[in-house]
C-alpha cells in the first residue's frame, strides 16, 4: 500500500513537470535562445576586442619604427594623433606621451585637446586619469594662469589620489617661482601633513620651507 502512494505520487509530480514544460515550451525555448545568444555575443565582443587591442599595440609600434627611420615627421604626428582617438587605455595615452616627450606638436591647443580627448573622452582607471591631470597641468604651468592651473588640478587636489602630492608641489613650486611665498608655503604644508604624500615630494618640500622660506 505504502509503495503503491509513493508510485503515484511520483507520477503525479512527473506530471506535473512535463505538464509545466509543455505549459511553457515557448517560453523556455525563448528563454534558453536568449541566454545561448547572449553568450555568443559576449565572447564574439571579447574577441573583437581583443583583435582591437593587438591591431593598435601594432600600429603604436609601427609608428614608433617609422619616427626612428624616417624624416616624415607629419605622418607620424598624424598617425599618433589618430590612435590617441580611438581612446584606447593603454596606447592612446602613450601616443600623447610620445608626442610630447619628442616635440613633435608645438601648439598649446592642440596638445591640451588631445589631453581632453583622454581625460574627459576615454575610459580611464581613476588614478591613471589622474596622473593624465597632473601631466596636463606639469605641461600648462610654464604658460598658465594661477587660475587655470589650480582648475586643472582641482580634481586630484580634492581627493585622496596617489597623484595628490605631485599637485600640491607642482602649485607650490608655481607660487615659490613667480615669488608668492605665503602661497607656497601653504600648499608645501599640505604636503607634510598629507598622510599619503610621496616621500621624496615631502623631502623636497621640508626642505624648501626650511632653506628658503624660513621654516
Amino acid at each position: 500500500m505504502d509503495e503503491e502512494i509513493i508510485i503515484t505520487g511520483t507520477n503525479t509530480r512527473s506530471e506535473k513537470i512535463i505538464n509545466f514544460f509543455i505549459k511553457n515550451k515557448k517560453i523556455l525555448i525563448i528563454t534558453i535562445l536568449t541566454i545561448i545568444l547572449l553568450l555568443i555575443g559576449y565572447f564574439s565582443f571579447d574577441e573583437i576586442h581583443k583583435r582591437n587591442k593587438v591591431k593598435i599595440a601594432n600600429q603604436f609600434n609601427s609608428t614608433i619604427i617609422d619616427y626612428n627611420n624616417t624624416d616624415e615627421k607629419i605622418k607620424i604626428v598624424n598617425d599618433l594623433t589618430a590612435l590617441i582617438k580611438k581612446k584606447d587605455q593603454t596606447y592612446s595615452p602613450l601616443a600623447l606621451y610620445f608626442l610630447i616627450d619628442n616635440d613633435l606638436i608645438s601648439n598649446n591647443e592642440n596638445i591640451n585637446s588631445l589631453f581632453d580627448v583622454l581625460i574627459n573622452k576615454t575610459n580611464l582607471e581613476f588614478e591613471i586619469k589622474n596622473l593624465l591631470i597632473y601631466k596636463k597641468a606639469l605641461y600648462n604651468s610654464d604658460f598658465a594662469k594661477e587660475n587655470e592651473l589650480i582648475q586643472m588640478l582641482n580634481p586630484i587636489i580634492n581627493s585622496k589620489s596617489i597623484w595628490k602630492s605631485h599637485a600640491l608641489y607642482l602649485m607650490a613650486e608655481f607660487f615659490y617661482f613667480n615669488n608668492e611665498r605665503e602661497k607656497a608655503k601653504e600648499f608645501y604644508n599640505q604636503i607634510l601633513i598629507l598622510s599619503n604624500s610621496n616621500a621624496d615630494i615631502k623631502l623636497e618640500s621640508q626642505k624648501r620651507l626650511n632653506r628658503d622660506l624660513g621654516e
